[in-house]
């Protein structure tokens, strides 16, 4: 199968990726346009994620177009596509919750055509989707094989731009939670309050060295940090909201609260017995080996690309019959 989209978020393109099928990314000459980079150079894509040409795209055969960002949608489309493109079988993959009212939010995407999905079963409960067949493929993530260490007596936390985005990823909770615990913070934008950027393929083996993984983040979709630091067995403590409330159990695969001051208890508590940290990291890495495996997310993405070429053909054969 042939699905044609944009590069919008590098890590879930490239765990997309592992699957059983080719990915089409479009690329322009400056290649810093949202969803028009290419490949880049951070993520190690197989030969199956294709770069096509701004001007080619339009001119290339597709079994499936993928959105994922509202400008894909409204604006990215008609700019690439061409109209027989976009009768294409189409999917919608929203990342996030609804970011303006919690359950008020009625979602952009209202066509009856198109096959809609989310990421968590916490985003499909938020947002209105109207009569949209809606459905969730969880995340899934590459056991990085690297064996958690825990030898630092502190905690990682793993955001991107957290100081440009404020309290919705929790700056202001880690700026509390780092005056009575040491924790580092790294990702993009991060300098001056954190050690940077780690890139993808580096970051398993930097935070393995860590005692724990803190969230501090109060409104957002399932980390795929936090899945990645589960897979290596590193214990996540974090705010019991989102999707992260039904991930994690407190007190056996780590510790989740909407309590702070909690939470800041049992990240000292982490710091104090390695060997608490150890077995609750174990028991997360369980969970995610279970929940999280990549061969699970490939075949539910690759069945569901193959269900939205079915029920294009079959509405197009009915349109004819009529």
């Amino acid at each position: 199968m042939k699905i044609f989209t944009w590069h919008i978020h590098g890590s879930y393109l490239y765990f997309l990726s592992q699957g059983d099928y080719e990915i089409y990314i479009p690329v322009t000459a400056t290649r810093k346009e949202e969803g028009y980079y290419g490949r880049g150079n951070t993520f190690p894509f197989g030969p199956n994620v294709i770069e096509i040409p701004f001007e080619e795209v339009s001119h290339t055969e597709f079994d499936c177009i993928l959105f994922q960002t509202n400008r894909n949608y409204l604006v990215d489309q008609f700019l690439v596509l061409s109209e027989e493109q976009r009768s294409l079988p189409r999917i919608y993959l929203e990342h996030d919750p609804p970011g303006n009212h919690p359950v008020e939010t009625t979602h952009v995407m209202q066509d009856r055509e198109m096959l809609f999905v989310h990421v968590t079963h916490f985003n499909k409960l938020m947002w209105d989707n109207g009569a949209i067949d809606t459905r969730v493929i969880e995340h899934g993530v590459i056991d990085p094989r690297v064996q958690y260490k825990g030898e630092l007596d502190k905690g990682i936390v793993v955001i991107n731009n957290l100081p440009s985005r404020g309290r919705l990823l929790g700056l202001d909770i880690f700026l509390e939670a780092r005056k009575h615990v040491p924790l580092d913070l790294v990702g993009m934008g991060s300098e001056g309050l954190g050690l940077g950027e780690v890139l993808h393929p580096q970051l398993p083996e930097f935070t393995s060295r860590y005692r724990f993984f803190f969230n501090p983040i109060r409104w957002t979709s399932l980390g795929l940090a936090i899945c990645e630091a589960m897979m290596i067995g590193i214990p996540v403590v974090g705010l019991a909201t989102t999707e992260l409330s039904s991930v994690i159990t407190n007190g056996q695969s780590g510790f989740i609260h909407t309590d702070i001051h909690y939470l800041i208890e049992k990240m000292k508590l982490l710091i104090e017995n390695p060997q608490l940290a150890f077995e609750l990291g174990n028991e997360g890495k369980r969970v995610a080996r279970d929940r999280f495996n990549i061969e699970r997310f490939t075949r539910e993405w690759k069945e569901l690309f193959q269900l939205a070429i079915d029920k294009k053909g079959l509405e197009m054969r009915r349109t004819s019959l009529a």
